[in-house]
């Protein structure tokens, strides 16, 4: 923060000191304090236009100077000093440096600073306090993604092989191939109970009983299948 400071108030009711000599070495503060009269000559300035030079101009005097508010209090503070003390803010680098820090904008840019500061130390000592924690929740993640989530994921793979088995077992398909092959075993029992009838290996009523209910087995059956068959369609 470099301000230029407008060196006058009591200037204009007191006399300088005729003993007083101008130090002819370069003043130690920087270019912000000098006059403004003194502006550096650039040789390439005769091919920038008036509007960038202005624009220029502009941009530099707001980084420069204090806003309005700001200025009168400085303005304040520098009434009252003698020729000989505004000559020594300008000499003496100690003497700019303990007024410069002792006004009220800096003071609560400083005071910002500070508290900035230790807010930022505060959240990197729990951010170090915290670190064993994280490097142990991070141990603990990296255990159960090789061991517990492994045999979860194995699990997991085992019941889905299950599951498709069971829905391609009940499917319409398989139930379809379920009735034919019951469809086939009951014709083949009916035609071997026949057989038996025929070699007269059962008497009568035994063999009408039994085959009357193989063959309404199997129709019931068959009906079922024609009707899944039709469905699918």
């Amino acid at each position: 923060m470099s301000w230029r400071f407008p060196l006058f108030g009591n200037s204009q009711q007191q006399q300088p000191d005729p003993n007083f000599q101008d130090n002819p070495t370069q003043p130690w503060y920087p270019p912000s304090v000098v006059g403004s009269s003194s502006h550096p000559s650039t040789p390439s300035s005769s091919n920038v236009s008036p509007h960038q030079r202005a624009s220029d101009n502009s941009q530099s005097s707001s980084r420069a100077q204090p806003s309005p508010a700001e200025a009168a209090g400085i303005i304040a503070r520098l009434k009252d000093k003698s020729v000989d003390e505004l000559q020594r803010l300008l000499k003496d680098k100690e003497a700019y440096n303990a007024f410069f820090n002792s006004l009220d904008q800096v003071k609560t840019q400083n005071n910002l600073r500070d508290e900035l500061r230790k807010e930022t130390m505060q959240l990197a000592r729990e951010n170090l306090e915290k670190e064993q924690r994280i490097l142990e929740l991070r141990n603990q993640c990296t255990i159960i993604r090789t061991t517990e989530l492994a045999a979860a994921q194995d699990r997991l793979a085992e019941l889905e092989r299950q599951k498709d088995e069971i829905m391609r077992s009940y499917s319409p398909a398989a139930l379809l191939d379920k009735l034919q092959k019951s469809m086939a075993k009951l014709d083949e029992e009916s035609e071997e109970l026949h057989q038996k009838f025929l070699e007269k290996d059962i008497d009568l009523p035994t063999f009408v009983q039994k085959y009357k209910k193989l063959r309404a087995a199997y129709h019931k059956q068959a009906l079922l299948h024609l009707a899944g068959k039709t469905s699918l369609r």
